[in-house]
């Protein structure tokens, strides 16, 4: 039997634009021979619809659609195809997330995807009623066993636990299938394809029949799709995959196996950068803007994000802004020329000295003999976040935020000021990523001025001020976060790893005192385990602090939120920071 893995990028709720995909690939592989077009989880109407799925129409809009899949298996081949379905059983949640066959020109079974995940970015259990069984299909004189996503993740040790009470995989190779299939939207994170991998290999071992995974591809709001597609033999060899955050289809022959690997390996910095372009590409094309404007400071973080915007949506679409302000360095605006020209992206210099005096002129009465302190900083970044938003406003252009998982983790950022975007592109790339970005885009590409990479990090927004000043250095504190926000380890846990334990306690006090800005932070191209977003779900009000647990909950400062100021830029002087 030859099989068609097609991974395609659905727009969610597109349905024709979906279907005429899924129409047009369907003829390619009917003229490649192939027997069966496989397509991703809710290919139709794309993967995740969220909330949409409660309009009502939304689902009977896209049963329109069934006809003209229907049609294209009049000339031979079949087609699997994921979609939703009304559950005409009730009690129970009102849809099914199931998988399509047609067939001979008319639908010829429907398969229930049966385990539903509710952790992280995933919440099918509020839409969908899980299928009751696993039934194998018939077609073509082999017996093909069908599941969808999340039904291939209940096997140890690819989960910490075990979620489910039942292992569709199970059933089904209890029915001697020949052949193991299953339609995904399996979101990217670092590093994920590989592991996917192993658990697909150890199914195909295990039911010893091959395994066909077809995986969604592209940006759907935070998240990222790779696509990689794979086909895992009964002897758990690689015999085919699909490209790397790309549309395509791939061949495999039952019959005849022979090797047909699209994807290519990468490191680390490679694959987020891959990742990110295709997210913010995506994104902008989705939302309906064609060109972008980013702040370009002469910082790296700045430095990285224009590189990517070039990437992903051509140079002549990018617009970059530099804001000088009283203390900038003349070398920032100097590096910042310097790699808009090298990008060939547009550039323009907007000083925000005289709106930053004038400012200051409006609140002197207000202030009175106030010393200037963190308030001064922020009044900055807003002014540098009012002219960006006005240069989105007047163009129609969509402003990407610049700043990282380190600062957002930590608050070491401004609300309505540098956090303020519609996108937001590095918020789940730690400092210590970024940097090694910037050295994968410049040993491709060389575009970044060596000075941005060499320099030490500042918001530039009081006299000789450095990152650290504030903050651990960035190599302490990025592993401390990636302990506690992805590894959930315990302060004693992290001690235990050789950090300062009041270091430690300072970092996740100021993760969760800052939990009120991630709440109005721009959505988070996610690509690690647990980004910044719908996939992190802590509340802003609490008094938790394992370390401090009391019978009466301390007071609260006069602003609402346990900090000092909007920015939280404060170390206690109990710790101790290397410089």
């Amino acid at each position: 039997m030859r099989i068609a893995l097609v991974q395609i990028n659905p727009v969610v709720g597109d349905f024709a634009g979906n279907c005429a995909k899924i129409l047009g690939f369907t003829a390619r592989a009917r003229e490649l021979g192939c027997d069966l077009a496989v397509f991703p989880e809710l290919a139709l109407i794309g993967y995740p619809p969220r909330d949409l799925l409660e309009k009502n129409g939304f689902v009977a809009a896209s049963q329109g659609f069934w006809p003209q899949l229907a049609a294209a298996t009049e000339s031979g081949i079949g087609l699997l195809v994921g979609a939703v379905t009304p559950n005409r059983e009730p009690p129970g949640k009102p849809f099914h997330n199931s998988a399509l066959f047609f067939a001979e020109g008319k639908l010829q079974a429907m398969v229930h995807k049966r385990l539903l995940p509710s952790y992280d970015v995933f919440d099918e259990e509020r839409y969908f009623e899980p299928g009751r069984e696993s039934r194998a299909l018939a077609f073509r004189g082999r017996k093909i066993g069908v599941t969808i996503c999340e039904d291939v993740w209940n096997v140890d040790p690819f989960l910490p636990r075990p979620l489910y009470h039942c292992d569709p995989v199970k059933d089904l190779a209890a029915q001697s299938i020949d052949l193991l299939v299953n339609l995904s939207a399996s979101p990217f994170h670092l590093g994920k394809a590989v592991w996917v991998g192993e658990l697909l290999r150890a199914h195909a071992l295990r039911t010893g029949v091959p395994l066909v995974y077809v995986n969604q591809v592209g940006g759907n709001d935070e998240l990222i799709f790779q696509g990689r597609g794979m086909v895992w033999d009964e002897r758990g060899q690689l015999v085919a995959s699909g490209a790397d955050f790309a549309e395509d289809l791939v061949v495999f022959d039952s019959d005849r196996p022979s090797p047909e690997l699209h994807h290519r390996d990468q490191d680390g910095p490679a694959e987020i950068a891959a990742a990110l372009v295709l997210g913010l590409r995506d994104y902008a094309a989705k939302c309906g803007f064609t060109e972008v404007v980013l702040g370009l400071s002469g910082g790296i973080d700045s430095a990285v994000v224009a590189c990517l915007a070039a990437l992903a949506l051509g140079p002549e679409k990018v617009h970059a802004v530099a804001m000088p302000g009283p203390y900038n360095a003349p070398e920032s605006l100097i590096d910042a020329r310097e790699l808009a020209k090298r990008l060939g992206i547009h550039f323009d210099v907007v000083d925000i000295s005289a709106l930053f005096d004038c400012a200051r002129a409006s609140l002197e009465p207000l202030f009175a003999d106030r010393p200037a302190d963190v308030t001064e900083e922020n009044l900055q970044a807003r002014l540098r976040g009012l002219v960006l938003m006005a240069v989105s406003n007047k163009f129609n252009r969509l402003l990407i935020n610049t700043g990282n998982k380190s600062e957002l983790a930590v608050g070491y950022c401004t609300l309505y000021g540098d956090m303020n975007g519609g996108l937001s592109v590095l918020g789940d790339v730690p400092k210590t990523m970024v940097y090694a970005l910037a050295q994968h885009l410049n040993a491709v590409h060389g575009w970044i001025p060596e000075r941005i990479i060499s320099r030490p990090p500042s918001a530039e927004l009081r006299p000789d001020q450095k990152d650290e000043d504030s903050l651990p250095p960035y190599g302490e504190l990025d592993a401390i976060l990636a302990g506690t926000i992805e590894r959930r380890l315990s302060v004693a846990e992290l001690t235990a790893e050789g950090h300062a334990e009041a270091v430690v306690r300072w970092v996740i006090d100021r993760v969760d005192r800052n939990e009120y800005k991630r709440w109005q932070a721009p959505p988070v191209l996610r690509v690690t385990t647990k980004a910044f977003g719908s996939g992190r779900r802590c509340p802003i009000a609490h008094r938790y602090h394992p370390w401090e647990i009391r019978a009466r909950p301390r007071p609260r400062e006069p602003n609402g939120h346990r900090q000092s100021g909007a920015s939280g830029r404060r170390v206690p002087q109990s710790v101790t920071m290397q410089p």
